[in-house]
């Protein structure tokens, strides 16, 4: 049969008289370019139901090409966005009697989803748009192929095809277990899930161990439960509770799924089904692949977890920039691109890399090793599929080791590309698989560039690759000219890393809901407040460490040597300014310009290459300090004073010492030297423009005044320097601390601050303000 749509359910189409002939329509449309799109079976969710008020029976969909018997497909068109849809002059959905199962009756009708309903994946969203919508309801089991036809004014006509298969539902532990479980397979599924929470979450909740409980729960909680008429036919829960007459519990107690029918229980719990779609069509054909769904599309967990506010992890999902990563990395010749970029290149990776390849690795892989030894897969599978759930969740839960309860897909030690092994990591070494950079160890890169040798496997290419926060928190693989440069605790005392910060938990009621935390990653969230919007930051899980903090970008240190304590993002930024100025332009000429980027080619000099690494190095971290500021503002300082001609490691500049002492050798002028003798040390007298041999103007309350030349600052002023102290201890959990100064040893201790109890033995940092004493002593009190 074939169903035209009506411009009722049809997006945004050109309605009205088109004075053109024959001819030109066929010469026009034979010029054009063909039609980029897609037909999809479209997920529904509970939240879009809620979201777009559709009727509360409606049921949801995974977007699985294998439904039960009587189960709605939401039939769906996508267009490339370069397409207009205005252009759109038909679209026609087709679905003839040899295309389906001879006894099936079943037509394409009007789709139920509302036209402001937009392209479901937020990637999608990026390169699509619906062109037109259908509605499949198969009838009997089988298979359904069903073509979209789509004609444009401008595109020309292309058709679109999906195949259906629609069954009934078997149950885990009647057909599933029979394949799927046993020693001689290699993955034996069936085991594995039973260990996960989806074995179990019915069981569960009517034995009474979740608390409250209901029949609303058993839409996602069991095997085809669908209250709908049509879908009694597949055989799934529902269908068999009303053969059953089994009632569900008023009382919730431990004996519930044990009374229960044995035919229900195998159709309880989330389980293969839910999933990969009814069984019967794939059991009964001897286990035909194409007769049962495999999916990377999120559709298949958000038909649940897209559910607020209570099953809202996959809606704090699609305000991720995971979600949003465009289909550019994937596709021909981005072989070693899709090992990070797309859900299938990245489960490849994990799955093959490291073992015999001619023994375990499919037909499309093979493997390569790059120059400092990190190994690498190339796939000739490039399709592209967002970084979902089941890119960093094996959902049998078939991961080591055995108390991975969030099924995360591996907790392997990750290598990085200068060799350093990662093993502190947590559940945060899935984020730095792909969060560091993977083209190699920095100095391979800085030294093979110019001879325009490959630097990693993949090519040439300069610098760190955009994802360089695994190395930065550990403070690793950058350019460090010999010095051993310092890193913050964060990479000892944050449990799982990444994890331990990212994903924080906000719950419903907090501004942050579903923008910060959790699985957005986010660590900031909007407030929109009298029409404007402001960007706020997510602070509170700082707080259990650093005390009450509002900001990330809160004082340390004067990193930047400029004689005032800023926040330490504000001090990254001066440096990553200070460091730009000495690089060369687009043009190859040092002109002493702020860069926000860099145009590095071979003819730069080592010095300038080893500084331009560390300035991406920096940039492409993101976080502009948080993640590791010592380490970030170490390498800058390094590099920006290699820049500027200095001799001795970790010295000032060879021309400013020459200037004030005579040589480089002189002790009076090394970094932290005080020849005026007033406090302030060499190096930032330096930084702000100072003569190291005149003595500023010390006053009572802890502030140094000193006529700066402004060679850094922009003219000649009057600096004010102050100090401040950042006091950091260990503690034990369960302990309450209390912090205490004084100014005079042997003077009474005030404290500072409220006490702490710690929760965790996880460092302390306290930020003192800016102190009003020449000097100040500091002691931690505690109890017990």
């Amino acid at each position: 049969m074939k169903t035209h749509l009506s411009n009722k359910h049809q997006p945004a189409r050109l309605i009205g008289a088109v004075l053109l002939t024959l001819a030109a329509i066929v010469s026009y449309h034979a010029a054009a370019a063909s039609i980029t799109g897609q037909l999809i079976a479209r997920p529904v969710t509970p939240n879009n139901v809620a979201t777009y008020g559709l009727p509360a029976s409606m049921a949801y969909s995974g977007g699985l090409s294998t439904v039960g018997v009587g189960v709605p497909v939401y039939l769906e068109v996508d267009v490339a966005t370069g397409v207009p849809l205005s252009g759109i002059t038909n679209i026609s959905f087709t679905m003839t009697g040899t295309n389906k199962p001879i006894l099936s009756a079943a037509v394409i009708t009007a789709s139920p989803l509302p036209t402001n309903m937009g392209v479901f994946e937020p990637s999608d969203q990026l390169i699509y748009n619906v062109a037109g919508r259908a509605l499949l309801q198969p009838d009997v089991a089988g298979q359904y192929n069903v073509t979209a036809t789509v004609g444009t004014m401008t595109n020309g006509t292309t058709n679109f095809s999906l195949t259906i298969f629609a069954a009934t539902y078997l149950g885990v532990n009647s057909y599933c277990i029979l394949c799927h479980s046993g020693s001689s397979r290699v993955e034996d599924e069936y085991q594995y899930w039973t260990n996960t929470a989806h074995s179990m979450i019915f069981t569960e909740g009517i034995n009474g161990e979740l608390g409250s409980y209901s029949v609303s729960c058993l839409k996602c909680h069991t095997v085809g439960y669908d209250t709908n008429a049509a879908s009694l036919a597949d055989e799934g829960f529902y269908a068999t509770q009303l053969l059953d007459s089994w009632p569900f519990p008023t009382v919730l107690t431990n004996t519930n799924y044990a009374s229960m029918p044995a035919n229900l229980q195998n159709l309880a719990n989330i389980q293969c089904e839910n999933c990969h779609g009814p069984g019967s069509e794939h059991f009964y054909s001897g286990g035909a692949t194409n007769m049962v769904t495999v999916s990377y599309t999120t559709g298949t967990c958000e038909q649940c977890h897209d559910d607020p506010p209570h099953h809202y992890y996959g809606t704090e999902w699609y305000a991720s920039k995971h979600a949003v990563t465009t289909t550019i990395p994937s596709g021909a010749g981005r072989g070693y691109c899709v090992q990070c970029h797309t859900a299938y290149g990245f489960k490849a990776r994990i799955d093959y890399t490291g073992t015999n390849a001619t023994t375990f690795a499919p037909t499309n892989t093979f493997f390569l090793t790059t120059n400092d030894g990190y190994i690498m897969t190339n796939m000739v599978n490039t399709t592209y599929a967002a970084i979902g759930c089941q890119t960093c969740h094996e959902p049998h839960g078939n991961t080591a080791p055995a108390d991975n309860i969030h099924l995360i897909r591996t907790l392997a030690n990750v290598t990085f590309g200068d060799g350093t092994v990662i093993t502190n990591a947590g559940e945060g070494e899935l984020c730095i698989e792909c969060h560091h950079s993977r083209d190699g160890g920095a100095s391979n890169n800085v030294a093979l560039y110019p001879l325009g040798s490959n630097t990693w496997v993949g090519g040439s290419s300069f610098g760190p690759h955009d994802g360089v926060q695994g190395d930065m928190i550990e403070g690793v693989n950058a350019i460090t000219y010999g010095q051993n440069i310092p890193s913050s605790a964060h990479r000892e005392t944050v449990s799982n890393l990444c994890v331990g910060c990212h994903m924080q938990v906000v719950l419903p009621g907090d501004p942050a809901f579903l923008q910060a935390g959790g699985h957005t990653f986010e660590m900031t969230y909007n407030v929109v407040s009298n029409g404007a919007t402001n960007v706020m930051d997510k602070t509170d899980v700082c707080a259990q460490c650093h005390g009450p903090l509002t900001t990330f970008n809160f004082p340390v240190e004067d990193y930047a040597n400029t004689g005032i304590i800023q926040g330490v993002q504000t001090e990254v930024q001066i440096l990553l300014n200070q460091l730009s100025t000495l690089l060369p332009n687009s043009s190859g000429v040092v002109d002493g310009s702020v860069k926000s980027s860099l145009s590095v080619n071979t003819k730069w000099t080592q010095a300038q290459l080893e500084a331009a690494y560390d300035w991406q190095f920096v940039s492409n971290d993101g976080s502009l300090g948080i993640h590791n500021a010592p380490f970030a503002t170490g390498i800058l300082k390094a590099s920006i004073a290699n820049l500027s001609g200095t001799s001795v490691p970790g010295g000032l500049p060879d021309a400013w010492e020459i200037a004030y002492f005579g040589s480089i050798t002189n002790a009076q002028g090394a970094p932290n030297a005080d020849p005026a003798g007033d406090g302030i040390p060499n190096w930032l007298k330096y930084a702000l423009g100072l003569n190291p041999t005149v003595a500023g103007i010390q006053v009572s309350n802890g502030v140094v005044y000193a006529n700066g030349t402004g060679a850094l600052l922009g003219s000649t002023n009057t600096i004010q320097i102050y100090t401040a102290a950042d006091v950091t201890f260990n503690t034990v959990a369960g302990t309450t601390y209390q912090l205490q100064e004084v100014s005079t040893l042997g003077g009474g201790w005030q404290n500072v601050g409220e006490p702490l109890v710690a929760t965790n033995n996880a460092a302390f940092s306290y930020l003192t303000p800016t102190r009003g004493n020449l000097q100040q002593f500091f002691r931690v009190v505690h109890t017990p």
